[in-house]
């Protein structure tokens, strides 16, 4: 740990993470300046107060025509296709247009999915570039724990700082003590000098770059024994919803594999706009908030979470979930931020039932959903920590055992899922 090549790497770890920060800001200060002019400016200065319900249609069907030539000719297809969870791997510099250009130019319209995988791409990139300009005969090691480095540095700030991100790489890498320790150190250092970045050019610029946060919760409630009660059947709920647009995304993504992937591509896209337009249809409210990827929505539910109806945060879920298990097999993005306001908007919609509190629903909706679709029970835990702030204190006890009821649900699921399909094979 203490040898000069560790040291090194320390050092490049930390100069690595102002410049990936630094493009990170940046790119989703861009995507976010986008869709704000998506999906206010111009529905405003075309006469409307907000989006109306048909807006949707043909913003994802221009997605769906951008992303089509991206995803058949260009160098690693915009990036890995979502529904098979975050890519940890490594990020070819060669794909890196591609992957930026699917995510500049068709998140802002609306595709129901997060920033965060086409960020951690780009930190990735961005770093074997830099290493390659430093140092070409780097062994394979260190090319991937500089990889790493890069992502996590791009991706720390919206996921509520250097803290979450590192928890991340070590619940996912499941490495033994040495190595881990290997792998953590750098990605801590990149990721600290990253958001020392974010904060002072978010100062500077005023610059939004859209990061996961709740600014405003509700009064904090300590839980008690209705909390807990409720709270694991709909830990189980969360995470059924959650594995069923899994699901759905498995189904799109084989049919989008097949013969003509670019129109089908499309056909996706306009059916995700679909769903956006029936959840304003139905419910008569901005179809901007089952669009995009829902960090905007969440903040306003936790904000104000008696403003939406029983019936209204149904048709969220169903709408948005079916978008969102569309876009997993057929779009480039990330698919935790979506799951979030999903698990979000299922356990707000119960949080009328007897002894159960909207600060609880809110704090087990949204640390099953992170669970259930990134399979990092830690992970969630400490990010929904982060987002409740103050609040999280008194809420550790049902974050904790809703995260661990939605890590075996998920696995239960998973292997039920897979008997099935061994069965069907035989």
């Amino acid at each position: 740990m203490l040898s000069r090549p560790f040291l090194r790497l320390l050092l490049l770890s930390v100069l690595l993470g102002v410049p990936i920060s630094l493009a990170a800001f940046f790119f989703v200060s861009l995507q976010h300046w986008l869709q704000h002019e998506v999906w206010e400016a111009l529905p405003r200065a075309l006469g409307h107060d907000r989006p109306p319900w048909w807006w949707p249609l043909p913003a994802l069907a221009l997605a769906g025509l951008i992303l089509a030539p991206i995803v058949t000719r260009m160098p690693g297809r915009g990036g890995h296709l979502p529904v098979g969870g975050l890519n940890h791997t490594p990020t070819h510099p060669r794909d890196l247009p591609g992957v930026a250009l699917a995510a500049l130019l068709t998140l802002p319209l609306g595709v129901v999915l997060g920033p965060e995988a086409p960020l951690m791409a780009v930190g990735s990139a961005l770093a074997l570039l830099a290493l390659r300009a430093v140092r070409r005969d780097a062994d394979e090691r260190v090319t991937t724990v500089v990889a790493t480095t890069g992502s996590t540095a791009a991706i720390s700030t919206i996921l509520g700082g250097p803290l979450a991100a590192a928890v991340m790489v070590v619940e996912a890498a499941g490495l033994a003590t040495p190595q881990l320790t290997v792998l953590l150190l750098p990605c801590l250092a990149a990721s600290a000098a990253g958001a020392l970045v974010f904060t002072g050019f978010g100062q500077w610029t005023g610059l939004s770059i859209g990061a996961l946060s709740l600014p405003t919760v509700p009064p904090d409630v300590r839980p008690d024994a209705g909390d807990f009660l409720w709270g694991l059947p709909i830990a189980v709920l969360v995470t059924v919803i959650v594995a069923g647009a899994r699901g759905l995304g498995e189904h799109t993504r084989r049919w989008t594999a097949g013969r003509a992937t670019a129109w089908r591509t499309v056909a996706c896209a306009v059916a995700v706009g679909a769903a956006l337009s029936a959840y304003a249809l139905v419910t008569g409210r901005s179809p901007a908030e089952a669009a995009l990827s829902g960090q905007i929505t969440l903040g306003q539910l936790a904000a104000q979470p008696h403003a939406w109806s029983v019936g209204a945060l149904v048709a969220l879920v169903l709408c948005k979930g079916l978008a969102y298990g569309l876009a997993l097999g057929s779009m480039r993005g990330g698919p935790i931020f979506p799951a979030v306001l999903l698990g979000a908007a299922t356990a707000m919609a119960c949080s009328g039932l007897p002894s159960l509190g909207v600060t609880p629903a809110l704090a087990l909706g949204v640390v099953a959903a992170t669970t259930a679709v990134t399979g990092l029970p830690l992970t969630s835990s400490v990010l929904t920590v982060l987002l409740l702030g103050k609040d999280a204190h008194d809420q550790m006890p049902l974050i904790v055992i809703c995260a661990v009821v939605a890590f075996v649900t998920s696995r239960f699921l998973e292997r039920r899922t897979a008997g099935r399909a061994e069965g069907a094979g035989r």
